[in-house]
């Protein structure tokens, strides 16, 4: 592959659990992370960063306190910094989602569902 070029299809048939977004790139600051999520996540925010969600493959919804954005293939969503959501899909879904490095999945909220440390793939 040439010199910065990412096949995201072979990336996303490196791993199979869900919630748990795997770093593919850096672009300055931010990380590319790929992620398969499938049931619904945790209430949470970012309080100091935005948060992008790209869908690859299949459909999700992310809550949110007074409504729901629903999303398909090809679509996304930009989550303002500080505003609380809830991510979940009925069936598996293939996300990207561009955030600054070292953001941890579940934002202000500790539980089953944090990941890990970042993990390259």
């Amino acid at each position: 592959m040439p010199p910065g070029m990412i096949d995201l299809n072979e990336k996303l048939a490196l791993f199979t659990d869900h919630w748990q977004p795997k770093i593919i790139g850096q672009l300055n600051d931010y990380h590319l992370k790929l992620a398969k999520i499938q049931g619904e996540f945790v209430w949470h925010s970012h309080p100091e960063t935005d948060e992008v969600f790209l869908v690859l493959g299949g459909a999700m919804a992310i809550e949110f306190r007074d409504g729901t954005t629903e999303l398909s293939e090809g679509q996304l969503c930009i989550v303002p910094k500080g505003v609380a959501h809830r991510p979940r899909a009925g069936s598996e879904c293939r996300i990207l989602l561009i955030e600054p490095a070292g953001t941890r999945n579940t934002g202000d909220v500790e539980g089953d569902l944090t990941a890990e440390d970042d993990i390259w793939i």
